[in-house]
């Protein structure tokens, strides 16, 4: 990799590369960290929930 070649599309690139990569680390381990699935199975079906306390379309 010759350093002294690189663009600045290069160098955002890579550092979109690395961002995205550390946030996807960062995800993983707060999804299977034993500690938060408590947290996560309380929301696993919250879309599907019909006791929905967003009442979309009233006012108030």
């Amino acid at each position: 990799m010759d350093i002294q070649a690189m663009t600045l599309n290069d160098w955002l690139g890579m550092f979109f590369v690395l961002a995205a990569a550390f946030g996807m680390v960062v995800t993983y381990v707060m999804v299977f960290r034993p500690s938060n699935k408590a947290n996560f199975d309380a929301q696993s079906r919250m879309a599907l929930d019909d006791d929905d306390p967003i009442k979309l379309g009233e006012k108030r």
